[in-house]
């Protein structure tokens, strides 16, 4: 009963954080954010440099590039966008999710950023976190090293420690930072194969309840994009975003390592492009590039709605 109790506590508290961290600021024209940069924090999900964990086929195929897009059309950002984003990078422990020990950990993103100087008033950071975190932590589960609890609360940890480095880059003097957390793992072709959906769902609920909960008195700087609540969409009224598929990868571009954290002899998006499809495929017309990591389409679906909500709140 206690258990409960708290767990509904917890939800109450998540989401009222979400809704003053999603709170509408003016949408004058006038007085809305004009930024002269994009900087990115995260792993594979906002990860723009070669190799982009999607299908690599020459269009805007990123989040962040979409959100780009809308404000150099708009005049603003025409510093571009500066990336820190790591593939398979974890929140703040090594090795990341493919078993790279090298592989920069968001903190240490935050670190080397921290480390050139200060925010400006109007750069726009974006801060994403949590897939690999969660990749590293069901494997464990299912190597017998974790039981599903430590892993759920494990999650809710990572949750925490991704809002630590939201509250580094607030008091660095940062004023407009937009956070999204992981979508649901258990809507993933990769949850559904190792028939792992509740727990996956579970445990990427509640890193985002943590994150959520611990940035409630951050909403002056912090915007939460509910990449979740977007993605589910995707999964349950997919013809609404123009897909008729949102369970199958499209990619068919097999690693031999274990490219993106799930086991070897998998497909990892990294590795796609337009010629590593399956046979008469319009990659436009699917959620999923691989098992974890979204389409073109479902990144720039994504990135335009980040910006209606930018542009709402600043």
């Amino acid at each position: 009963m206690a258990a409960n109790w708290m767990r509904r506590t917890a939800l109450v508290a998540a989401c009222a954080s979400a809704a003053l961290l999603a709170a509408c600021g003016s949408s004058s024209i006038e007085s809305a954010l004009k930024p002269e940069q994009l900087i990115t924090f995260g792993d594979g999900y906002s990860f723009v440099r070669e190799q982009r964990y999607t299908v690599n086929n020459g269009t805007v195929n990123n989040w962040t590039l979409q959100l780009l897009d809308h404000y150099q059309k708009s005049g603003s950002a025409t510093g571009g966008l500066v990336s820190f984003a790591e593939g398979n990078t974890r929140i703040a422990q090594h090795p990341d999710a493919a078993g790279n020990a090298t592989t920069p950990t968001i903190t240490e993103q935050v670190d080397r950023f921290l480390a050139m100087g200060t925010p400006k008033p109007n750069d726009l950071l974006l801060l994403n976190g949590g897939i690999s975190d969660l990749i590293v932590g069901m494997a464990a589960v299912r190597a017998g090293t974790q039981t599903p609890d430590q892993f759920v609360a494990n999650a809710r940890l990572n949750g925490q420690a991704l809002a630590a480095q939201v509250r580094r880059l607030v008091a660095a003097g940062a004023s407009h930072i937009a956070v999204t957390g992981t979508y649901d793992l258990g809507k993933t072709p990769w949850a559904k194969s190792i028939g792992q959906e509740a727990l996956l769902s579970q445990a990427s609920s509640r890193f985002n309840e943590a994150l959520l909960v611990a940035l409630n008195d951050l909403s002056q700087h912090v915007l939460y994009v509910d990449a979740a609540y977007y993605v589910n969409l995707y999964e349950s009224t997919p013809s609404s975003f123009s897909f008729n598929n949102a369970t199958t990868p499209v990619c068919t571009s097999v690693d031999a390592g274990n490219g993106i954290g799930i086991g070897q002899g998998q497909v990892n998006s990294a590795l796609c492009t337009s010629a590593t499809l399956l046979p008469g495929a319009d990659a436009d017309r699917y959620v999923f590039a691989d098992a974890v990591y979204l389409t073109p389409s479902a990144h720039r679906q994504l990135g335009t709605y980040a910006y209606d909500k930018l542009r709402a709140r600043w």
